[in-house]
């Protein structure tokens, strides 16, 4: 906001050409020979662009790494491999690897503590990737996190003891692999809104996750919203956009 008035005070002035203006007040990007960066997002959306690593080289991943840099925003970047984060870490010296989320961070702003509160709760251990992604991801959009792991249907008395917790989230994103039961339990004992990922853990017919996913559109508990298979950071998005209503009230 500052900026808008700064240049439109110059503009009054007559120090700066309105065409000018258009030009600074416009979307801005910063275009490289393989991505054009969404330096603008920041201010649209409240967070920066965030990187996809598959299909990417470790050369591409840190051109875009070091352009965001240069616009001063933080770096945020998912499903990165090994080899890959073994190559941005040794390029750049503040990048930390959380390897349990597959993700790569590189801090330019300072940290502040997280606000209100995101929970994200794990069926099974072998699920944990992905809620690890959706937990880090709500944490980089400003959502303070708490995790509960390892509490699925096969075990229901192991979620019961969170329910205190469950109740005091903002949101709650329920992560499941298998039949994908985990989050019609929880939204039949928690008036929070829920955001499901169906993961691809499983045996034969769960297909991927396919038997998942199904199982969580087809949930009988009303106001359940369900991500794509394996989509920890989508639910970490929309549970920290939910977090966040709170802080306007």
């Amino acid at each position: 906001m500052k900026d808008l008035e700064h240049i439109l005070k110059k503009v009054e002035a007559g120090e700066l050409a309105v065409d000018e203006a258009a030009k600074l007040l416009g979307p801005k990007s910063e275009v490289l020979d393989y991505a054009t960066v969404d330096t603008d997002r920041l201010h649209r959306r409240g967070f920066p662009e965030v990187i996809y690593c598959p299909g990417k080289t470790s050369e591409q991943i840190i051109g875009i790494m070091q352009a965001l840099i240069k616009a001063g925003q933080d770096v945020f970047a998912t499903r990165i491999s090994p080899e890959q984060a073994a190559a941005v870490t040794d390029q750049l010296e503040t990048a930390v690897y959380h390897e349990a989320a597959r993700s790569i961070t590189v801090d330019v702003t300072d940290r502040v503590p997280g606000v209100g509160f995101v929970a994200v709760v794990c069926a099974g251990t072998s699920d944990l990737p992905v809620a690890e992604e959706a937990a880090l991801t709500a944490e980089r959009l400003g959502a303070r996190v708490e995790r509960i792991c390892d509490v699925g249907v096969a075990g229901l008395h192991r979620l019961m003891k969170h329910l205190d917790l469950l109740r005091s989230a903002r949101a709650i994103v329920v992560v499941a692999g298998m039949e994908g039961a985990l989050p019609s339990v929880v939204g039949g004992l928690v008036g929070k809104p829920i955001i499901a990922v169906p993961t691809s853990v499983g045996y034969g017919t769960g297909f991927s996750g396919i038997a998942a996913l199904l199982a969580m559109l087809n949930s009988c508990v009303p106001g359940i919203s369900v991500v794509n298979i394996d989509n920890g950071f989508g639910a970490g998005v929309s549970a920290a956009l939910i977090n966040r209503q709170g802080e306007t009230e």
